[in-house]
């Protein structure tokens, strides 16, 4: 079982980022284009830069601290790459802006690659980042209870896995920083996967071909698994089920918001398939189901995706959704 701990909810920060790829290679350059939908900016400098928040090398992240006397909110960027490549760099600058103008602190981090870490534990690395800027939340000025994830591909996912999963907190940890709620108040989700569950994809999204994945062992080697058979195991079923956004939506989970800017229509490569707006229409269904506010933004409607972010996030910055049921142990 999975164990679920109370967390008081408020809504926080999201918003955009430059467009990657999520299991696989980058989108094409129109479609950047076109999902950014305005120009980056002037590179701002940040207060903290390359801020260790756990012990692996790639464990850093950049901070942006915003001028207010209160504690103010956190917008934390996962960036995209497949979780093979991508960098923190990939903030777009303009969004750091909006937000520290908004008074919303800022930060950007980098996670573990595929070659060096399972799926299971990459998406750790994430929220080890969360239970490290609230348990520093003092020191950089932060409100603990408003913190808020957003990326772009692997980057959507990961935020969109945060938001649904069960508090990772170990309150008995000898490590202070994860005796911290995994928690968050809102994710945004850009051009992301519904699950990081592969064997749901045909159902999400329908039958890839084989030649879209780099190898025949690319599915299992995801979790760094020897063989499809492990699927079958108790370990691996527990892994599956980790790593599957879907199942563990729940009606105590944050504000999402998706958006797609890939074509419709059957999948014609991978990395249609990887993006794909069934994704997102998956993660609205079953968000209905649990009754979780779950705002969808579409190709058509993608130019507009930055201005209906911001207003997103600002009226989940503001609200009061009171205290979450927490996501307690099935019994």
């Amino acid at each position: 079982m999975i164990r679920r701990t109370t967390w008081t909810r408020f809504s926080c920060i999201l918003l955009f980022v430059t467009v990657t790829a999520a299991i696989i290679e980058p989108v094409s350059a129109q479609d950047r284009i076109v999902e950014q939908g305005k120009a980056p900016g002037q590179a701002i400098s940040p207060t903290a830069a390359n801020v260790r928040y756990g012990p692996y090398e790639r464990n850093v992240g950049d901070f942006w601290k915003a001028d207010s006397k209160a504690p103010t909110a956190l917008v934390i960027f996962i960036h995209g790459g497949g979780f093979v490549g991508g960098d923190k760099s990939q903030a777009n600058p303009w969004m750091i802006r909006s937000c520290l103008d908004a008074g919303v602190s800022f930060m950007a981090i980098n996670y573990r690659f595929r070659r060096d870490a399972a799926i299971q534990d990459i998406l750790r690395d994430a929220a080890r980042a969360v239970q490290f800027v609230r348990y520093h939340a003092k020191e950089y000025n932060l409100d603990p209870a408003r913190i808020a994830c957003y990326g772009n591909s692997a980057g959507a996912g990961t935020s969109l896995w945060l938001a649904v999963h069960d508090d990772l907190a170990d309150p008995k940890s000898d490590d202070p920083v994860l005796r911290q709620s995994t928690r968050i108040s809102a994710a945004g989700c850009l051009n992301g996967q519904a699950t990081y569950d592969l064997t749901e994809w045909d159902k999400v999204v329908g039958p890839g071909k084989a030649e879209w994945w780099r190898s025949p062992r690319e599915k299992f080697e995801f979790y760094h698994l020897k063989s499809e058979a492990d699927f079958q195991t108790p370990e691996g079923k527990k892994i599956l089920d980790d790593c599957s956004m879907l199942r563990q939506i729940t009606r105590d989970d944050p504000p999402i918001f998706m958006a797609c800017g890939i074509p419709d229509g059957e999948p014609k490569d991978r990395n249609q398939y990887v993006h794909h707006p069934r994704h997102a229409l998956a993660v609205q269904k079953q968000c209905q189901a649990a009754n979780v506010e779950c705002v969808v933004v579409l190709r058509d409607n993608i130019q507009n995706q930055n201005k209906l972010l911001l207003e997103f996030l600002l009226k989940n910055l503001k609200a009061d959704h009171g205290a979450g049921v927490g996501k307690q142990e099935a019994q």
